[in-house]
């Protein structure tokens, strides 16, 4: 699940490298939904199924929640706790929330046990410099009390 997916960022270029998985692609303003729509027609993506509305009126289950700094970390789990799902893709690592965000995390993300991994050493250019994904496991999700 894409949360807030805007013009369908990151849902539509992960859809595209990964066509055997299927993605749901959220936003709650409804122009921006009838866009990715357009773009996943004229692309052809089987594999996208796009919704108009917020992330708390769909139950999942999702192996991933993926978004790109919706909002406030605190907020934004309970939004999609309990919709993680219960079977891990990968023995090795726990389904759960990949979150792209820029800035100090620490104080935003407070005592919750994520793996954060900075960008900057993936991809060049100023943009990248601050910009980090934050995953957090199902159980940290599950678990949190905000």
């Amino acid at each position: 699940m894409d949360v807030g997916t805007g013009g369908g960022f990151p849902g539509i270029p992960l859809a595209i490298l990964f066509p055997e998985t299927q993605f749901h692609l959220v936003d709650s303003i409804g122009k921006k939904i009838k866009v990715v729509n357009i773009v996943v027609d004229a692309l052809g993506l089987e594999n996208i199924t796009a919704s108009h509305g917020r992330a708390e009126q769909f139950k999942g289950p999702y192996d991933f929640v993926v978004s790109r700094a919706v909002t406030h970390m605190q907020r934004f789990l309970p939004w999609i706790k309990g919709k993680i799902a219960s079977k891990n893709l990968d023995p090795d690592r726990m389904n759960g929330l990949l979150y792209l965000k820029g800035g100090d995390l620490a104080e935003e993300l407070g005592p919750l046990k994520a793996r954060i991994s900075a960008l900057s050493g993936h991809f060049d250019g100023e943009y990248f410099e601050t910009k980090k994904v934050v995953y957090l496991p199902k159980s940290e999700i599950n678990n949190f009390r905000g």
